[in-house]
């Protein structure tokens, strides 16, 4: 399996959003300038793309660090910091991406526009911003916020309308080799196949796209055999083709193979089970003509107490394969079309937006106050500087943070800590 790989975790982070930078303009003959600080550019996003030359995550094997660069910082004379470049990620259609923490589908990359996964920090304002008719010359300007940071678990589900299922050496290479251009490794043992193969069939100046899934013995669903890494493949497949050796070539009886296999998908997800299926009884050219109509009837039997359809084949020879196929067509129109995963992740906003996440809490003798936004504030503030520092303290004013530290039980010189502020409360 060296050449598959379809399950791997990432990490992202997007760019930071650069700093708002404090200037003042100088110009001879001008004695009030004022303030031309620029603003910070933004950080770049991380955008993941389809790339329909592949059908493997093999690139992430080695490299599962993808981080995005900042945005350039705000200069003088009102210069905007540069905007950074997304990162790109090209994954494979039919990528799911989930967030590993909570298994949540944040995108299905199927069928779909590029999308943004992580995006950058905003750029900070430059001190210009901040200049009012009584503040004419604001020695503070906002730092850029930081871009998101996530991990993320890359899942390949291909994308297929028809799913090949059944024991290894049964013939489903073969058959797809017959009716697509796939060429998978045709061998007679066990377990030649090592990855799934997608194939395009045509019909009539029609088309579907039809998979070979390897590995499906007793036990798949547990992690036996190959069946367990490529069970997934089958999820969005809309019909089920199940290739069985009519033949008992290997002394194995079709029936109790196909309700070995169904108990398989069965364990691995019911829906999965519940899914239509054509019965492909292949090597019908090699059946022992004495047992030949019993075979047939027990299986037709069979076939029908499931609302199975049976089609005869010989994948080796081509018999009856262009009737299976069309076959499988007709159906497919019958049925919904291919499954795309809806994001269960909620997004996360960019930048705080309001002071409600603030936290108040005592520890000793200091009472301890936190917060996202409250750190997003601080984190463009001139403490050193008494114009910002009056910036700052009509911010918490005006939003509630004053009265919240008095809810909470603050009183006149209890000592409050705001991350790197210490100052003893005064109301």
């Amino acid at each position: 399996m060296a050449d598959f790989y379809d399950h791997v975790k990432i990490y992202v982070k997007a760019g930071d959003g650069g700093n708002g930078c404090i200037s003042f303009h100088r110009e001879k003959y001008v004695a009030y300038g004022g303030p031309d600080g620029g603003d910070g550019g933004h950080g770049g996003n991380i955008v993941f793309v389809i790339d329909e030359g592949t059908n493997t995550l093999l690139d992430f094997r080695n490299r599962k660090k993808f981080v995005a660069k900042n945005g350039g910082d705000g200069m003088p004379k009102k210069f905007h910091g540069a905007t950074a470049e997304d990162l790109i990620i090209p994954v494979p259609e039919g990528t799911v991406i989930r967030d590993a923490a909570t298994g949540k589908v944040i995108k299905d990359m199927s069928r779909c526009e590029p999308f943004i996964v992580a995006k950058g920090g905003k750029g900070g304002w430059g001190n210009r911003h901040f200049a009012t008719p009584i503040r004419q010359a604001p020695r503070f300007a906002k730092n850029g916020l930081d871009g998101e940071a996530k991990e993320l678990i890359l899942e390949l589900k291909m994308l297929a309308d028809v799913g090949f299922v059944g024991l290894p050496n049964v013939g489903k290479s073969t058959l797809l080799s017959m009716i697509s251009a796939a060429r998978p490794k045709i061998a007679n043992y066990h377990f030649t196949t090592l990855a799934p193969m997608l194939g395009v069939v045509s019909v009539d100046g029609n088309a579907f796209v039809a998979a070979d899934i390897p590995g499906l013995i007793e036990g798949a669903s547990e992690g036996l055999g190959l069946g367990h890494d490529f069970l997934r493949h089958v999820d969005r497949c809309r019909l089920l083709v199940h290739v069985v050796d009519i033949s008992g070539s290997e002394g194995r009886d079709p029936i109790e193979d196909i309700q070995m296999i169904n108990e398989e998908l069965r364990k691995y997800s019911e829906d999965l089970a519940q899914r239509p299926q054509i019965i492909a009884a292949n090597k019908c050219d090699i059946l022992d003509p004495e047992t030949e109509a019993e075979t047939k009837e027990k299986l037709e039997a069979f076939a029908k107490s499931l609302g199975y359809e049976v089609v005869y084949i010989s994948a080796a020879s081509g018999e009856n394969v262009k009737p299976l196929c069309r076959r499988v067509y007709e159906m497919l129109q019958e049925l919904p079309p291919l499954t795309i995963y809806e994001a269960e992740a909620e997004e996360i906003l960019e930048e705080p937006q309001s002071p409600d996440d603030i936290t108040i809490t005592k520890k000793g003798n200091a009472w301890v106050v936190e917060g996202e936004w409250l750190k997003w504030l601080m984190s463009g503030i001139n403490f050193d500087d008494r114009e910002s520092f009056m910036y700052f303290e009509k911010m918490i004013r005006d939003n509630g943070i004053i009265q919240k530290m008095r809810d909470a039980g603050i009183a006149d010189g209890d000592e409050v800590i705001l991350y790197d502020l210490e100052f003893d409360f005064v109301d």
